[in-house]
């Protein structure tokens, strides 16, 4: 589950990492009210203008700015609000921005110069141990350094039977070549940030940039956090965390019914049982000339009910000129699978208006064949799997 910036904040907040505070607003009035706190609170005289979507590079599209008054708050804040942010993440269309993080300016002036670094935490899963990757070229695109100054970036393994040990949090703050205060704060920085990753069965946190301020303190001045879903009942507050406008409103459907599903670009929609069968539908689908239109995983149960809501979000797809069955009948009966395809079509309708394929193997195959075979409905059978990837070439053809 991806978090927005100021979520992420507030989480490393919790577990003792210094952040760029600030607080979010979903109006220009809200941002102004929050410009006014947020001085009061830190004496800032300056504020960032952040756009909250789930996507990076939000600089890049005019999602940041600064605004050096309040009267500069409420129209830059205006500008971003319900704009489509575009940027090198997104698709072409963009996303709706729908909040904005008011934060404090913390390139305030003083006895030292500014620098910014690049810092994240993820799971290694060549070595199946967590990493810090860090590098001294913080505020740019991770990708691009990797690509033409990879010797810059840095990586600390960690040794999951002891965690990150201390000589490791000093290691990465003399790599980025600090000393004296600053050294200190950011051995304390990396342990606060391995712990949050670990204590909130994290699978990112990415700061880019980690700032070290003209004071010597480090601080992260954005935060990008993905939970790993399968840990979500462990946090039960995270939860309520999830912003579904930022997803597929597809996926979200599927999700609510339980369906396992995954947009994609091509052109035949796939019901399948099974992950692995699903990818291997994919494959064949690609084999026979088509693209496949989604991932769609219906599980162990599908009973009429259960294939109508899969052949309605599939049909949601305009681009879907065909449907893909792929059945293999272990856990569930092919004579119920089939059962289920004739029922659904015929509560449906009309609004099946694409040509249907379904491939059912494993018990009662023969008996599945002749259900459909025989119910009179648009929809053709086969047993093979070469069968159904002829039969998806010639309606696509």
């Amino acid at each position: 589950m991806n978090l927005h910036e100021y979520q992420g904040k507030n989480i490393l907040n919790q577990f003792g990492v210094k952040i760029q505070r600030g607080y979010v607003a979903s109006t220009p009035n809200e941002a102004v009210a929050a410009a006014k706190t947020l001085t009061e609170e830190t004496g800032t005289a300056w504020h960032v203008i952040k756009a909250q979507v789930h996507a990076g590079g939000r600089g890049k599209g005019g999602g940041v700015k600064l605004a050096k008054s309040l009267d500069e708050v409420q129209s830059v804040s205006d500008q971003i609000l319900g704009m489509q942010l575009i940027t090198p993440q997104t698709s072409a269309e963009g996303k709706t921005v729908h909040q904005v993080l008011v934060a404090e300016d913390v390139y305030y002036p003083g006895p030292t110069e500014t620098d910014e670094f690049y810092m994240s935490v993820l799971l290694n899963r060549t070595s199946g141990c967590n990493m810090i990757m860090y590098s001294t070229e913080g505020g740019m695109d991770i990708e691009t350094v990797a690509e033409e100054t990879p010797h810059l970036i840095f990586t600390e393994e960690i040794d999951p039977a002891t965690g990150l040990l201390p000589f490791q949090a000093r290691r990465v703050a003399f790599n980025l070549g600090l000393s004296g205060a600053a050294f200190k704060d950011m051995t304390k920085f990396v342990t606060a940030l391995y712990t949050a990753y670990i204590k909130s069965d994290a699978s990112l946190f990415e700061i880019n940039p980690v700032l070290k301020t003209s004071d010597e303190k480090i601080m992260a001045v954005d935060a990008k956090v993905t939970i790993d879903d399968n840990a979500l009942f462990r946090h039960k507050d995270y939860l309520e965390l999830r912003d579904t406008r930022e997803e597929n409103p597809i996926e979200v459907e599927a999700d609510a019914l339980g369906l396992n599903y995954v947009d994609l670009d091509g052109n035949v929609g796939c019901m399948v049982n099974g992950a692995g069968l699903a990818m291997a539908t994919m494959d064949l689908i690609k084999q026979a000339g088509g693209d496949p239109a989604n991932f769609l995983d219906v599980g162990g149960t599908a009973d009429a009910a259960r294939v109508e809501a899969a052949f309605r979000i599939i049909l949601k797809d305009p681009s879907v000129k065909a449907i893909l069955i792929n059945i293999f009948g272990g856990i569930v009966r092919c004579d119920r699978v089939a059962q289920g395809v004739v029922d659904a079509y015929k509560n449906m309708g009309d609004a099946i208006n694409v040509p249907i394929i379904v491939r059912l193997q494993g018990t009662n195959a023969d008996i599945a064949k002749e259900l459909i075979d025989n119910s009179g409905l648009d929809v053709q059978s086969a047993v093979e799997f070469q069968e159904a990837a002829d039969k998806v070439q010639e309606v696509l053809a």
